[in-house]
């Protein structure tokens, strides 16, 4: 079984890469998730999971990618919300 709790922290570090990012919450919870938002704007955030089967999954139902490659995920959601690569 997944540990998806440990994927989303790994989620979470990898965010830091992206300068343009802002690592809002982490809540380890029932719904487990990890908030993201774009620095220069308060519209511009994201709630993300992780499924069962590794998939990180936006609010909204976009599959990021998943826990096999954690640093492109973290950069689809930078692309989703307009942030640059640090």
């Amino acid at each position: 079984m997944l540990d998806t709790l440990s994927c989303l922290e790994r989620f979470a570090a990898a965010t830091r890469s992206h300068a343009d990012l802002s690592l809002l919450n982490v809540s380890l919870g029932d719904p487990a998730y990890v908030r993201v938002r774009n620095r220069f704007s308060d519209n511009l955030a994201e709630t993300v999971t992780c499924s069962p089967d590794g998939g990180f999954i936006t609010s909204w139902g976009y599959r990021l990618g998943t826990a096999d490659d954690i640093e492109a995920a973290a950069a689809r959601l930078a692309y989703l919300l307009a942030a640059l690569p640090a």
